[in-house]
């Protein structure tokens, strides 16, 4: 075999189908050779800071010198067991964990290409990403190995398969003392599949100078993240929003993370915030509308920070949340393809009904079809640049995301007159009836401020007389009866609430709405059953 496998590499869309990417900033200055884990854990071990604690949980609390030696013992696995070399990928399962940090840590620090996989996915999903990443090895946790072994059996070139126990009884025996291959900042470390609002995911490529970039960016200019932090959060590590919140972010400032034993329940996070004093938490929207009540009757003292992405944060969370802590949200949007958020807010620069402004390291504009940017105060589609931008694994969607050295998420947005950016929908939830065009969130917003909803999704539906008209599905809270007296309560409710053409002409009422493992909404998946 080879020295380097550059799968991934002979895959990446040709140079001109790549964004344009600034590095302007001495910040963003990167030398020919980074690896992202040695500047992320070993250097913190060379500056002096090995005693900090970096990774806790229920029964232990590991600082940066004991992770760097486990991560070490890890790379010493997988090199003499598997010979594994430069650009091999591998797929890694489990939940959140000291040990599935560990693993990431030292897939990536090897060289290597980490896949990191949701834990809920099951074997036809996980084999459809074996697949297109080529993989022929994966760890997993031994709670999941049940779904790994029937993706072995489909997928014949996945020929190495090892649980999280093993690897770990074998690495004990090892030495700390591991060298890592000479990497270059441009080298692959991750493929990031998307979670799937579309139906579709996709495989989208990120280089060590990447992720070392995105340290230096938001966590930086925006949640001002301190090495006393305490992180804990819900999103999962194969999810770049936690990948960046819950591991490297914590990292690069010399802070710590804590994982929780199980899923967390929105009053069990609660409870994990004040029993380990954490600072700084993550998780979606709709989490932060569950947990609001028992953080107002338990308190939640230590925390300094709530940052909300994942999906849009409707005003009636945002406000909901502070009223119960008198914390500000920190919003952000950003995407799998960018690594992370690329608009935020914190503090006194949040604004209400927008998501904030744009990042240190990036510019954005709202643009028309054309690509031309539009004047403040309309509605258009968002395109974004800077430090990171999409690069997906050999898929012709790459056309469709980039335009011009432009990444275009797929979001509409409206920029007001002082840069904040206010988000309305995802463009294809922009909904078109009678004339008008209505962002479904607007109207999930509103519809959330009744005091029967817990949770609401809104889609436009085919309507010969208006084109389209809007439909509320909701789930009530307990004790609401979901009836004609409830829904009409809740037209009259948005109807004084926003614009009356906005209130939905239709209200149907479920027990769930679906969404992704990382809390979005799948509004696909709301149309495909209560479309018509």
């Amino acid at each position: 075999m080879s020295q380097i496998d550059t799968f991934v590499r002979d895959r990446m869309p040709h140079a001109t189908e790549l964004p344009q990417f600034l590095f302007e900033g001495p910040e963003f200055q990167t030398p020919k050779n980074l690896n992202v884990v040695i500047e992320l854990l070993d250097r913190q071990v060379k500056n002096g800071h090995g005693s900090r604690p970096c990774l806790r949980d229920n029964t232990q609390t590991l600082s940066y010198t004991q992770v760097l030696d486990r991560v070490n013992q890890t790379m010493r696995v997988l090199q003499k067991h598997w010979g594994l070399v430069t650009g091999n990928r591998v797929m890694l399962r489990g939940a959140n964990s000291i040990e599935m940090a560990i693993a990431w840590l030292a897939i990536v620090k090897a060289g290597l290409v980490c896949v990191a996989t949701m834990p809920l996915l099951r074997a036809a999903e996980l084999t459809e990403i074996a697949r297109k990443a080529h993989v022929q090895h994966a760890l997993c946790a031994d709670a999941f190995w049940d779904e790994m072994a029937a993706t072995q059996a489909q997928v014949p070139e996945l020929t190495h398969a090892m649980r999280f126990s093993e690897l770990f009884d074998r690495s004990v025996q090892e030495s700390t003392n591991c060298n890592a291959p000479e990497i270059e900042a441009t080298d692959i470390g991750l493929l990031a599949f998307t979670s799937g609002t579309t139906g579709q995911p996709k495989a989208a490529i990120h280089t060590h100078r990447d992720m070392w970039l995105a340290c230096q960016a938001w966590p930086k200019s925006v949640l001002k993240q301190t090495a006393s932090d305490i992180v804990l959060g819900s999103p999962p590590l194969a999810f770049t929003f936690g990948c960046g919140g819950l591991l490297l972010f914590p990292m690069a400032a010399g802070a710590s993370v804590y994982f929780h034993d199980r899923a967390y329940t929105p009053e069990g996070m609660v409870q994990a915030i004040n029993a380990v004093g954490a600072t700084v938490c993550y998780t979606a929207p709709t989490f932060y509308r569950q947990m609001a009540a028992f953080a107002k009757a338990q308190g939640v003292k230590s925390l300094r920070a709530s940052v909300s992405a994942g999906e849009g944060l409707p005003d009636a969370t945002r406000t909901l949340w502070r009223e119960a802590t008198s914390l500000e949200m920190v919003d952000g949007i950003g995407a799998t393809e960018m690594f992370h958020i690329f608009i935020s807010s914190a503090g006194a620069d949040a604004r209400r009904g927008a998501i904030g402004k744009v990042v240190c390291g990036y510019e954005a504009k709202v643009v028309d079809s054309a690509g031309q940017e539009l004047p403040r105060g309309q509605v258009g589609k968002l395109a974004v640049r800077g430090i990171t931008g999409c690069k997906y694994l050999e898929d012709p969607r790459q056309a469709k995301y980039v335009k011009g050295g432009w990444n275009y998420p797929g979001d509409a947005f409206m920029q007001d007159a002082d840069g904040y950016f206010h988000y309305q929908a995802r463009d294809d939830d922009m909904i078109i009836t009678a004339g008008y065009n209505v962002g479904g969130p607007e109207v999930e917003d509103a519809v959330l401020k009744h005091p029967a909803v817990a949770e609401c999704g809104v889609i436009g539906v085919a309507d010969e007389e208006r084109g389209m008209r809007i439909k509320a599905i909701v789930v009530l809270k307990p004790g609401h009866p979901a009836d004609a007296e409830t829904a009409k309560a809740i037209q009259d409710h948005v109807k004084a609430a926003i614009a009356p053409y906005k209130y939905p002409r239709e209200v149907q009422f479920a027990a769930s709405l679906p969404r992704t493992e990382t809390g979005k909404l799948q509004r696909f998946k709301l149309r495909q059953s209560y479309g018509g």
